[in-house]
């Protein structure tokens, strides 16, 4: 192969690679923590991934726009009512509404409560609490003496802090363990093959560093508004 025809093919080469990348960024900004998310209800994800909430000034409520406690308070009520593009009033059951933003910070609903996401990426994280219910059977025999139609019981519950993970490609939520860090990072072989690779107490211990590293590898992206 003659030098010319080399510099050409190179050429040729490094612009069909810049013309895909054009293409495969075009109309999408890269999220970063200054990133301005939209202001709003997400009645659904698909309106968390194209960063299009439901907006205050469509929301129904007596409670004032200006308010810092807007959100808090108006999700305090089974339902939400708002009005769509066309003004058609429209109602949203609380428990069932994805969550909210505000502020530049994303709030997912969860175990009956929303809770901010600390971490924002194509691997989401986030810290929430989990109520488990017990009941508790005292001694059937002493019981049954004085409940002869069946023993008496007792309930209590018992609240604390999880951790998980938001795969922001599909929704799903996930515990925050060892096997949902290996699901998540297998859209990068090399990344995913170098933790499996580790000891199950470096996997333990390294998890929240390999996501911070997906996350730098495979950034996540908006679509321009």
């Amino acid at each position: 192969m003659t030098q010319k025809l080399y510099s050409i093919l190179v050429i040729c080469l490094f612009s069909n690679s810049l013309l895909f990348g054009q293409g495969d960024s075009a109309g999408y900004i890269r999220y970063k923590p200054e990133f301005d998310l939209k202001e709003g209800i997400y009645a659904n994800f698909h309106q968390v991934i194209n960063n299009s909430p439901i907006p205050k000034s469509r929301i129904i409520s007596n409670i004032g726009y200006d308010d810092q406690y807007f959100f808090t308070r108006i999700l305090q009520s089974k339902k939400v009512y708002y009005y769509d593009s066309f003004g058609v009033k429209h109602e949203l059951q609380t428990k069932k509404i994805w969550g909210y933003s505000n502020n530049r910070s994303m709030y997912v609903n969860i175990n009956n409560g929303f809770y901010r996401i600390n971490i924002i990426g194509q691997i989401c994280h986030f810290v929430a609490n989990q109520t488990t219910y017990n009941n508790y059977y005292p001694n059937s025999y002493y019981d049954y003496r004085y409940y002869p139609y069946g023993s008496r019981s007792s309930s209590y519950s018992t609240t604390e802090m999880r951790q998980y993970l938001l795969d922001f490609k599909t929704g799903n939520i996930m515990d925050y363990n060892v096997s949902s860090v290996e699901v998540l990072l297998m859209r990068d072989p090399e990344l995913h093959d170098e933790y499996a690779s580790l000891k199950n107490k470096k996997k333990k211990q390294l998890k929240f560093l390999y996501i911070r590293r997906f996350n730098e590898r495979n950034p996540l992206y908006f679509p321009v508004k």
